[in-house]
């Protein structure tokens, strides 16, 4: 592996750490304090993602050594051009489900690779079909699996994934929240150029 940087992942998200740590590459997590996640509300909700990845980098500008890369990322769920965020409590989380029930939505994740002297941004969308969900079902995940950390109150790798959705078009991991596949392209490129 021809990898030169120093890698940093500005994330919190165990989700995250997981599927970076999959690549093979040694990396620290380094999470900088009050970090804006606040985007111009005339912004194309596809853009939005890597927008708010971009504002997350900044925070680490003047702060990288020569050989660090740092990773920071953001991943929104998409209903015919509404946003769903972190849901903000139970109720939330319960009317994201059922608006995501029974149609197909997309989950964009936006990234930005920042060095010293460059910031590579990007974004990868997914496409997720949900068969209808029943209230039942939809208490039942909300009660056990409480997902008010994850956009879209889902994680479809936890158990409304595994009974609620019934196609997907693109990334698995970038619905976890991480497209590790594009992620490890880029830094590869990234590595090449140095």
């Amino acid at each position: 592996m021809n990898f030169k940087f120093n890698l940093i992942l500005a994330s919190n998200s165990p989700r995250r750490r997981e599927l970076l740590k999959g690549l093979d590459i040694p990396f620290e997590v380094k999470v900088l304090p009050n970090v804006s996640e606040i985007y111009p509300e005339n912004l194309e909700s596809d853009k939005i993602a890597e927008f708010i990845a971009v504002e997350k980098s900044l925070a680490y500008d003047g702060l990288l050594l020569d050989n660090d890369l740092v990773i920071t990322a953001d991943t929104v769920v998409i209903l015919d051009k509404t946003v769903l965020g972190k849901p903000a409590n139970r109720q939330d989380a319960f009317d994201m489900l059922k608006m995501l029930s029974g149609k197909t939505h997309h989950v964009i994740t936006g990234v930005c690779l920042t060095t010293k002297e460059k910031k590579k941004s990007f974004s990868v969308s997914t496409s997720v079909s949900f068969k209808e969900l029943s209230n039942d079902e939809i208490n039942y995940y909300l009660d056990k699996y409480k997902p008010y950390d994850k956009a879209g109150a889902y994680g479809i790798q936890e158990w409304i994934g595994y009974v609620g959705v019934t196609n997907i078009k693109g990334s698995y991991f970038n619905v976890v929240g991480f497209p590790v596949q594009r992620i490890y392209h880029e830094i590869m490129k990234l590595s090449t150029e140095v």
